[in-house]
């Protein structure tokens, strides 16, 4: 089976982002989308620009054009969390890996959320988690190893 150069171009930017080297992917999922590349480049596209760049705005939208045009494709919504998380938005990151699982078990997902990692449990139950007492000691307990 032959590829098309665009199509070549886009499996290397997939096999670079994974490793986590975007500045390459950048490179290939752009000279791709000259190409008539579909929704799963410019997701791609969309991360690397995010994560090189730091054009969160810019990204967030690409990605949502990708998620109109595919909205059951679960890369679409690995990436757009990888753009949350670029961005520092850890709560609305969580929320798209999750939202993504619904449509496909995507093993990068996953691999995403586990490194974000579980919330522990307040120390302090009777207290919200965001109380300073439960914050600082949950803090202190876990430089300390006792947790």
């Amino acid at each position: 089976m032959n590829l098309t150069e665009s199509e070549a171009l886009f499996l290397k930017g997939v096999e670079a982002a994974d490793r986590g080297n975007w500045l390459s992917a950048l490179v290939c999922f752009e000279k791709a989308s000259h190409g008539g590349a579909g929704p799963a480049c410019h997701s791609y596209l969309a991360a690397c620009i995010a994560k090189e760049r730091g054009q969160y705005k810019k990204a967030i939208m690409l990605c949502g054009e990708a998620l109109e045009k595919d909205p059951e494709n679960p890369v679409h919504y690995l990436n757009l969390g990888r753009i949350f998380l670029f961005q520092g938005n850890r709560k609305e990151a969580l929320k798209t890996f999750r939202e993504g699982l619904k449509y496909g078990t995507e093993k990068r997902i996953i691999d995403e959320l586990e490194k974000l990692g579980k919330r522990q449990k307040p120390l302090i139950s009777l207290l919200a988690r965001s109380n300073p007492v439960n914050k600082y000691l949950g803090i202190i307990m876990k430089k300390l190893k006792l947790r």
